[in-house]
């Protein structure tokens, strides 16, 4: 009886999934899949300048059974999407997807029967970050999207997918790398 009047008022459930999702948020191991010349970016928001392991994400696996947001970087052609479907099947749950560039988030230049016209038709993504190829910063700046998202969501009772984030090119008010 105690339990359902701590669920139904929702001190305990509230406590519980805030920690749980905040140990997630903070904790996010990403699964490269560099498939072109945006995964040169994507390695580079490892290396001390732009350091993803301020948000614990420094854990890259080449294993999908250890991870739990996939980084599609570059262009994915349809033989080439079977492989990133089975990837993402074989990551537990919960997982997250993120679109890194123009080829990934919509088939960029590449206007081909072979070339798929965004991830987004075979598996489902959280984030599109846009660019050809999109600077570490904007890579940066999805995972901290995703980690809102992941606050956002809950873990015990969590409701549907939202609607997927969008990272523009630039970001107003930031002043780029390159710049400094």
């Amino acid at each position: 009886m105690a339990i359902e009047q701590l669920q139904r008022d929702g001190y305990l459930v509230t406590k519980l999934d805030a920690a749980i999702s905040w140990a997630r948020k903070n904790s996010l191991w990403p699964m490269p899949m560099g498939i072109s010349c945006c995964a040169i970016e994507m390695m580079a928001t490892a290396s001390p300048r732009f350091d993803i392991s301020r948000f614990g994400s420094e854990v890259m696996r080449f294993t999908p059974r250890q991870c739990d947001v996939m980084i599609v970087a570059g262009t994915v052609t349809y033989k080439m999407s079977k492989v990133v479907r089975k990837i993402y099947d074989q990551m537990p749950d919960p997982k997250w997807v993120i679109s890194m560039g123009a080829c990934a988030s919509s088939g960029g230049m590449f206007r081909s029967y072979s070339v798929v016209q965004g991830i987004d038709q075979f598996i489902p993504v959280d984030v599109f970050v846009a660019g050809c190829p999109p600077r570490p910063e904007n890579l940066l700046h999805g995972l901290i999207e995703l980690q809102k998202k992941i606050q956002q969501e809950g873990t015990l009772f969590p409701a549907q997918r939202g609607a997927p984030v969008m990272i523009p090119e630039t970001q107003p008010g930031r002043p780029s790398a390159v710049s400094q």
